[in-house]
């Protein structure tokens, strides 16, 4: 039985959460066993991750401020543990994660693979400490014993910042296809929910309020759909509310009616949300591998989507693909999905779901994180 410890930043809901909870808990359970440590108070991906029979540790950090006194928790519960291999996800938790396991074994011990969840950052945007963060990963980078990206040009970005590894791999999320699925009961059942009639063409979204997600480009492109189109824009994620200043000065600014749109928040029923999607857009700027597009390609639902990460590659002929933060391209693609056809937007669902199910099928993607750490646990890497 080998033991893999997992360490990242936080529990929050999020796709490297996501792909960290579908890992553990569909990892043969007879060749593995997992513990996973939150850097921070962890949210309700630890809470599904306990559910799901996974021990979950947290340091209790504060967000951006290094801690000394968690980085030696850190390295109790290592010592403690033994695990074979120390996979960690994103960048501070790749950095918090190589420091406390040389300092816990500073001969031998766990290998370490670090995993990378974006394809570009504009650092500018995010707290300095970040930066620095990324900059040292990259000055460290050959120590890990591997580092995995969930794109390609994740693995391109990052070496050209000057990341380097005797062993770089792409191993892209993989999706649920059983969960995530077509379901004309709930599609009623939400739009019932949110007042939508059933001739409005929805538009879904599904992202927390940060920079890189680009809701304001978002925002310019759905205040032009709307003028051409019957649509409403539903939009879900951690600080996209009705509270929420900045999404409120953006429609203001735009134009786009408050009655075209509903703000969800933060939802923990995102595969009922986009079974009543008609369209899903994502807008981000940065994404590497977007959990959300391939859910709602499962659902049957066509994307619009930015041409970022592996996005394209995702998406194939099943979507529609437009430059980062060209609000004109955006509206345009989503105009021409929402003046399709029912039946043309069915077909083009049809095909992305297919092409999931196909490519990017969650049990497959688990044998390949179950080969990493079999082959470097035994050496072979």
């Amino acid at each position: 039985m080998k033991k893999i410890l997992h360490v990242i930043t936080g529990l929050d809901v999020g796709g490297a959460e996501t792909m960290l909870y579908r890992l553990a808990k569909g990892m043969n359970r007879k060749r593995f066993t997992s513990r996973v440590v939150s850097l921070i108070e962890p949210g309700p991906m630890g809470t599904q991750l306990e559910e799901a029979g996974i021990p979950v540790h947290t340091l209790s950090m504060r967000r951006g401020v290094p801690s000394l006194p968690a980085l030696l928790r850190l390295v109790r519960i290592i010592r403690n543990y033994k695990p074979d291999v120390v996979q960690s996800w994103l960048y501070h938790a790749d950095l918090a994660a190589l420091a406390a396991t040389k300092i816990a074994y500073p001969m031998g011990g766990p290998k370490i693979a670090w995993n990378i969840r974006c394809s570009f950052m504009a650092l500018d945007e995010y707290r300095r400490m970040t930066g620095v963060t990324l900059k040292l990963c990259a000055a460290l980078s050959r120590f890990p014993d591997a580092i995995l990206t969930n794109s390609n040009e994740a693995r391109r970005f990052h070496k050209a910042l000057g990341y380097t590894s005797k062993h770089f791999e792409v191993i892209p999320n993989g999706f649920n296809v059983d969960h995530f699925h077509p379901d004309p009961t709930a599609r009623q059942a939400v739009r019932e929910e949110l007042s939508i009639s059933p001739d409005k063409v929805v538009i879904g979204h599904v992202a927390r309020f940060d920079a890189m997600k680009d809701h304001q480009t978002l925002i310019r492109a759905a205040a032009k759909t709307t003028q051409n189109c019957n649509t409403i824009f539903m939009l879900a994620g951690r600080g996209v509310d009705y509270d929420n200043l900045d999404i409120a000065t953006w429609m203001r600014e735009a134009g786009l009616p408050a009655d075209r749109v509903r703000l969800l928040g933060e939802r923990n029923d995102v595969a009922r949300l986009m079974a009543a999607m008609d369209i899903h857009v994502s807008s981000s700027t940065g994404e590497s591998f977007p959990n959300v597009v391939g859910e709602a390609m499962c659902c049957g639902v066509p994307n619009v989507v930015t041409d970022v990460g592996d996005s394209r590659i995702l998406v194939a002929d099943t979507g529609r693909v437009v430059g980062p933060g060209d609000a004109d391209k955006m509206a345009s693609a989503l105009t021409e999905l929402a003046t399709m056809s029912n039946n043309g937007r069915e077909l083009l669902g049809e095909a992305a779901r297919q092409r999931i199910v196909a490519e990017y099928s969650l049990p497959s993607i688990i044998n390949r994180y179950e080969k990493l750490y079999g082959d470097l646990c035994n050496g072979s890497l």
